[in-house]
């Protein structure tokens, strides 16, 4: 294992993990469009301060003016992503080196630094865009999956040489798998409720309008190719669209609880994947509990925010299983 290479990818992971929290606070605050132009703010390398600032700030753009407690949040948010950005690009740094076999993740840190500048290119159309749904959700599963290959080359380092798992662990391949790609489409619903303002349109638990199941628009609620040039902060869609969006959301999540709690208890009866199976059922059930309190307390910030940080927990911590158990030593 090439110990530099290791910390430093572990530490580009962390860099995601909370570039994605920061992106969930600045996005479930309203502040995504704190500053109205990328890559700067109001034209600042910072965001606009000062009063003759602001009002500079404010006659440049009429259309939205400054909000220093929205702004700020963005432009951290975007001088972290920044950081992470160089964090990669010395992860490819040390992989083509070619020393103490970092050289064996050249193409996986070359797909990352990819995927890590097309994930600038779409924070640039978040805000270019108004928020397009879309691109909004793209944007989250970008960092997402920043996330899980991060993951998937830490694991590879670390066990440089890995050998096909046993039987035992070869059974649990598909089973993860599955569990894996039912957690990403539930993240999506997530992301896809969050753009499109879904969220507290079922106020009440476990009706929705006081109905099991209120009147739904699927066709409109899950409309991707929308009309560029509106501007998409609140939501454009209609009530029964985004009851459609929210109620695909709750019934995943009841699918996933019961896929991941099954998935985790069946790893933990497996000595060398007790700990990921424990850990899998202690995150999916917080992560169930924390959206119930979403509904319950009408989407408290600090609430909403610590269930995108959960699903990110669960998604790095199922593609370390998945590494387990395809081809990583037990």
């Amino acid at each position: 294992m090439n110990q530099a290479f290791h910390r430093l990818a572990v530490t580009a992971a962390v860099l995601a993990f909370c570039v994605i929290v920061l992106g969930a606070w600045v996005r479930l605050s309203d502040a995504g469009l704190g500053c109205p132009d990328w890559p700067g703010c109001y034209g600042q390398l910072t965001w606009p301060k000062a009063d003759h600032a602001v009002q500079q700030a404010n006659e440049a753009f009429p259309e939205r003016p400054v909000e220093v407690h929205k702004a700020w949040r963005e432009m951290v948010h975007r001088y972290l992503a920044g950081v992470l950005v160089l964090a990669v690009l010395a992860l490819n740094w040390l992989a083509w080196r070619g020393r103490d076999g970092a050289h064996a993740h050249r193409g996986k840190t070359t797909a990352l630094l990819v995927l890590i500048l097309f994930q600038a290119a779409l924070g640039m159309w978040t805000v270019t865009l108004k928020l397009w749904p879309i691109v909004v959700l793209a944007h989250l599963l970008g960092g997402m999956a920043t996330l899980a290959l991060l993951t998937w080359i830490i694991y590879a380092n670390r066990y440089a040489r890995s050998y096909v798992p046993g039987p035992q662990l070869g059974r649990m391949k598909p089973l993860v798998r599955v569990a894996l790609g039912v957690l990403v489409l539930q993240i999506a619903l997530g992301g896809w409720t969050t753009a499109n303002y879904a969220a507290l349109v079922c106020p009440d638990l476990p009706t929705c309008q006081g109905q099991l199941w209120p009147q739904t628009n699927f066709r409109e609620g899950f409309e991707i190719s929308r009309e560029l040039g509106v501007d998409f902060e609140g939501g454009v869609l209609d009530l029964p669209a985004r009851t459609a969006i929210h109620m695909t959301h709750r019934t995943g999540a009841v699918v996933t609880l019961l896929l991941l709690l099954y998935a985790g208890f069946r790893l933990a009866r497996i000595p060398s994947l007790q700990r990921g199976g424990v850990l899998l059922i202690s995150l999916v059930s917080l992560q169930f509990l924390l959206g119930l309190l979403n509904i319950a307390l009408q989407l408290p910030l600090a609430n909403a925010v610590a269930h995108n940080g959960v699903a990110a927990l669960l998604l790095a911590t199922l593609t370390g299983l998945a590494y387990r158990t395809a081809g990583g030593r037990a």
